[in-house]
């Protein structure tokens, strides 16, 4: 057994909590995991940093570059994030042959073609577990547990800021103004909510499990994504009232005509595991033609969640070089499946929408979506001010380019003052 020389770059959150395990743990690799890992080199901006994690000035550095050409090093850890200076950080070490660990969502789902046939080329491998879901596997079950399946379809909660503030919502009827005040305050949302509430941060992840788990290449950029800055405390209450919650969803599933992935906040059953997940968690529900339904859950983010999957990537890899078989299983991505267009989507929606509280309003707008066939199966109304009204109706399944012009109609009628929200509705 030789000593595995690991060089970390990036001494953040996730950084230092990979620092503690190591030194916490380090020495029960050997018997637990058969392998003998040392921290030798650690690249930051801050020695104060660095000083705080007991990191000694002979392994510290300000330039990355030391990590990545130091002929010691087998592992190189990056985690910066961004997609600027960490890809030529990937690529850097992937061209000096050297094993990469990463927890770069954005990196991977943007550049991870071009990433994995560095890797390839080179015959040394990229782990990537901490990139989705934290601290839950969820990348290597979908590589090795569940490889005997046909996965059908992942639905990921994967966002632990925004279920955070839909769950305050929820419980506390606070309105989102509040309720990301409270996430920023405690620090589960960065100053600028823009990646987290808008839906790009969910759209990153998915795209990294549809491209796994259906062996074909979906980017970020395919993933349309939707937020939740305009759902309202009454959405919310008006979904459990006919029976569902209301959850930032991120969807991907194999169907006849391509894959079908999106993230959106979304209406589920109230009885379906998913709509029990709350807080800062997250979970994902994988459906196999082979092992049924799954659901992986637990802390999303975090020092120490998201170190863990690093860590265990870094054993992973460690075992692979003490064995000489890096390399053995790349890009699994084999196929080439066409991204399903949203405007073809067949599902069922919520519409809230305000309107004048006068007669033949409701049959006004009951019209027009009958004209472009889309059929309407419940509606509530509610007194919402003087001489105004707050409708929702909830349709039957209907093709999405006729919902959206069938509400671009409706938002013209005289009577109309505004489309307050439109959910989709899965029915796991």
């Amino acid at each position: 057994m030789r000593t595995i020389n690991v060089g970390l770059i990036g001494l953040g959150t996730v950084g230092s909590g990979v620092v503690e395990i190591l030194s916490r743990h380090g020495e029960q690799f050997v018997s637990r995991a058969g392998v003998d890992l040392a921290l030798v080199r650690c690249a930051d901006r801050s020695p104060e940093r660095a000083a705080a994690l007991g990191i000694e000035p002979a392994r510290f550095t300000t330039e990355i570059a030391d990590v990545i050409n130091d002929p010691s090093v087998d592992i190189v850890v990056e985690l910066i994030g961004g997609t600027g200076v960490a890809r030529e950080v990937v690529l850097g070490a992937l061209k000096a042959g050297k094993t990469v660990v990463t927890a770069n969502k954005a990196l991977m789902a943007t550049h991870g073609q071009e990433v994995m046939d560095e890797a390839a080329a080179r015959g040394v491998d990229i782990l990537f577990e901490a990139s989705v879901g934290g601290g839950i596997p969820i990348i290597n079950p979908l590589k090795h547990s569940l490889v005997s399946n046909e996965i059908q379809a992942v639905y990921g909660i994967v966002n632990g800021t925004t279920n955070f503030m839909l769950t305050r919502m929820a419980e506390d009827g606070l309105d989102y103004d509040t309720a990301l005040a409270e996430a920023q305050a405690r620090g589960f949302a960065e100053a600028d909510p823009t990646a987290d509430v808008d839906g790009f941060d969910a759209a990153a992840k998915i795209a990294i499990l549809a491209s796994i788990a259906f062996n074909s290449r979906v980017t970020f950029a395919d993933v349309p994504a939707e937020g939740i800055r305009d759902i309202t405390p009454s959405d919310i209450a008006y979904a459990r009232e006919t029976g569902y919650e209301i959850k930032l969803v991120a969807i991907g599933k194999r169907t006849a005509a391509g894959i079908d992935v999106r993230v959106g906040p979304t209406m589920i059953r109230a009885s379906h595991p998913l709509a029990t997940v709350n807080g800062v968690y997250n979970a994902i529900y994988v459906i196999g033609d082979a092992v049924g339904e799954t659901m992986f859950f637990g802390e999303g983010a975090g020092s120490l969640p998201a170190a863990s999957a690093v860590v265990g990537d870094i054993i992973e890899a460690a075992r692979h070089i003490q064995g000489d078989c890096q390399g053995l299983v790349g890009c699994t991505c084999t196929e080439t499946l066409p991204i399903c267009d949203i405007a073809d989507l067949e599902t069922s929606y919520y519409v809230r929408l305000d309107a004048a509280d006068e007669p033949g309003v409701l049959a006004a707008i009951a019209g027009v979506f009958a004209e472009h066939g889309v059929s309407l199966a419940s509606v509530i109304q509610r007194q919402a001010d003087e001489g105004g009204a707050e409708i929702v109706w909830i349709t039957h399944r209907a093709a999405e380019r006729d919902m959206r012009a069938a509400l671009d109609r409706v938002g013209a009628l005289e009577a109309v003052r505004g489309i307050g929200a439109l959910l989709r509705v899965e029915e796991l």
